[in-house]
C-alpha cells in the first residue's frame, strides 16, 4: 500500500477568510463541497490544506486525511491492529471510499481512496 497524499483538516467557519489568507501564500481553491474546502499550492498541487465546518456523513471531523492507493487493504490492516475505528469503511457520494481511525495521540484520521 502506498500513500498518495496527506492533508491537514482544520475545523473552521471562515472559508472565505481562509481562502484569501492562504491565497497570499500561493494556495488556490481546488475543491469546495460547502462543508469542506481544499486549497492546493499552484506550483506543487500535492501540497494541500482543507478547512471544514463539519463532516457530512461521519460523527466527528477528522484532523488529518491520508489518501492511499488501496483503502480496503488499509482498513484490513488497521482493524487487525485493534485500533479504534471511528467511522466505518464506506463509499461516499462525492467519489471516495473512506474510514476514520483514531491514532495513538487521539487524533482522528480519515483514510481514503478515490473511486
Amino acid at each position: 500500500m502506498d500513500v498518495r497524499r496527506v492533508v491537514p483538516n482544520l475545523q473552521s467557519q471562515a472559508a472565505e477568510e481562509n481562502r484569501e489568507f492562504y491565497g497570499l501564500l500561493g494556495f488556490e481553491e481546488v475543491m469546495n463541497h460547502g462543508w469542506i474546502m481544499t486549497l492546493a499550492s499552484r506550483s506543487a498541487p500535492e501540497a494541500q490544506i482543507s478547512f471544514m465546518t463539519r463532516d457530512k456523513t461521519a460523527p466527528v471531523a477528522p484532523d488529518l486525511s491520508i489518501e492511499v492507493d488501496d483503502v480496503d487493504a488499509a482498513y484490513a490492516a488497521v482493524r487487525q491492529s485493534g485500533a479504534e475505528i471511528v467511522h466505518p469503511l464506506q463509499d461516499e457520494e462525492w467519489g471516495v471510499r473512506r474510514f476514520f481511525v483514531r491514532d495513538p495521540n487521539g487524533r482522528v484520521v480519515n483514510v481514503l481512496g478515490h473511486r
